[in-house]
């Protein structure tokens, strides 16, 4: 059964959805033909954490433009029985590409107004039970490292479970790598998916000190699965 097809469509003028005949043509293209075609091997680690039900973010490092195909892979309908919803940054939502990205699941976030309504979208999906898509780092990066993580995952976890005590917002962190820095052709890549951070174990009536603490013990648990030893400074205050 695949859930949340019809999860709320417009707010502010956020034109995003999952359309299902365009999902039920692309998810296996890209799962069968695509995917298999590109890299020589696709190797997922855990599983068995994602949430077949409830608001869930799937937080990410950002590799290449491979990440999003590869997370639908990984995460989307064949492993949940769930389409993802990711959010982009609004360059990426125009034009062509644009109307297939929005009729995909996908929504644009303003990065210059971090209290945009993009993050008000992404709480009403999140309690409408969705499964989010956002990469904390914000751009792409070719290493091993794991780059200073926005706080906009947390606030936007922190905000649903104040909305809805109890909701059990999920956060899970998830790791890219690719052998090659560029993912080229035949390159094999790993998924790796962590154990969720709970929002509601962060104290909501303090939103600032919670979204830091959430977002710091996100990012370690990115670094570990990273394999980064050596790591650059936390969140970004």
């Amino acid at each position: 059964m695949i859930l949340s097809t019809a999860a709320p469509q417009a707010l502010e003028g956020i034109d995003s959805r999952v359309s299902p005949w365009l999902m039920a043509l692309c998810y296996p293209l890209g799962r069968r033909v695509i995917l298999p075609a590109y890299f020589s091997s696709i190797e997922i680690i855990g599983q068995e954490h994602l949430p077949t039900s409830g608001p869930a973010i799937l937080a990410p490092t950002h590799r290449s433009r491979w990440d999003a195909l590869l997370l639908a892979l990984a995460a989307g309908r064949g492993a949940t029985g769930r389409d993802l919803r990711f959010m982009v940054t609004s360059t990426e939502i125009q034009g062509f590409q644009g109307w297939w990205v929005r009729r995909l699941g996908g929504f644009p976030v303003d990065l210059t107004r971090l209290e945009s309504h993009s993050l008000r979208y992404s709480v009403t999906l999140l309690l409408a039970e969705e499964m989010l898509v956002i990469f904390p780092e914000g751009g792409i990066h070719h290493d091993r490292r794991v780059y200073p993580l926005k706080r906009g995952v947390a606030r936007i976890a922190l905000e649903t479970e104040a909305k809805k005590p109890g909701a059990g917002t999920q956060v899970l962190p998830v790791a890219l790598q690719y052998s090659d820095p560029q993912a080229r052709w035949r390159s094999r890549v790993t998924v790796k998916i962590g154990a969720p951070l709970r929002a509601a174990d962060y104290d909501p009536t303090r939103p600032k000190s919670a979204s830091k603490a959430l977002t710091e013990d996100l990012q370690r648990r990115l670094q570990a699965l990273m394999g980064d030893a050596n790591p650059l400074s936390l969140a970004e205050s």
